[in-house]
């Protein structure tokens, strides 16, 4: 699902954000990777998404060698996935229905298939009834619940959440965790960037720690111990 092979990136001008990093998530986990700023995160988050490239070693999701990619083929690889930001990445004068449609016309989905699906996904994260919202209309908790539709739409078979609570308050915190852990129990396997310690602790079976772009503990190695 996720293999990182001796995987390092050097910013310029001679900036290492992420070194050495050895790591391997499987199909179905449910993984935390926590960090306080400037530990790495993003840049983890971004070599995933292959917005960058590593300067050494290799990178493989869900099939796809990110190292070795063409240009024209990492279109199809996000296809792949589902992302969900910090900061929702709503357009603004679209209603929720569409916002979520909007990613689905993109990469050319039937219309039929759309007016089948969407209704669907709203279902699933409890907004049956905001579809026709825009986004200045419904509440941080339900725009991420948008965001989150958006991201499942494709059914993809890796969800990635970068801190996904971060603009919620606590109580829709926990709402938000409890249905990527719903996600997680369907099979699909769920990877939540973030700085929140504790509620890693409450809801993952697995945690990364990482500093200064150091993978420094892992509750997945090999036993199940911390390294």
């Amino acid at each position: 699902m996720i293999d990182f092979k001796n995987v390092t990136k050097t910013y310029e001008p001679n900036i290492t954000a992420v070194r050495d990093m050895n790591l391997h998530i499987d199909k179905g986990e449910f993984v935390f990777v926590i960090g306080h700023s400037g530990a790495g995160k993003s840049t983890f988050l971004k070599l995933m998404l292959r917005e960058e490239k590593a300067t050494k070693g290799e990178v493989m999701v869900n099939g796809y060698n990110l190292t070795k990619i063409k240009e024209k083929d990492i279109p199809y690889m996000r296809r792949t996935l589902g992302v969900v930001f910090q900061d929702f990445r709503l357009i603004p004068n679209l209603t929720a229905y569409e916002n979520i449609a909007f990613a689905m016309r993109v990469t050319n989905i039937d219309e039929k298939e759309i007016k089948r699906r969407v209704p669907y996904i709203l279902n699933i994260v409890g907004l049956a009834k905001k579809g026709g919202k825009l986004p200045t209309q419904l509440s941080g908790g339900e725009q991420q619940r948008v965001a989150l539709a958006r991201a499942l739409v494709h059914n993809p078979d890796l969800v990635i959440a970068d801190e996904p609570t971060g603009n919620i308050d606590p109580a829709l915190s926990l709402e938000i965790m409890e249905l990527l852990k719903a996600i997680n129990s369907t099979g699909t396997t769920v990877v939540v960037v973030t700085h929140e310690h504790e509620l890693a602790k409450r809801y993952a079976q697995r945690i990364i720690e990482m500093r200064k772009g150091v993978i420094v503990s892992d509750t997945g190695a090999k036993g199940g111990e911390v390294i």
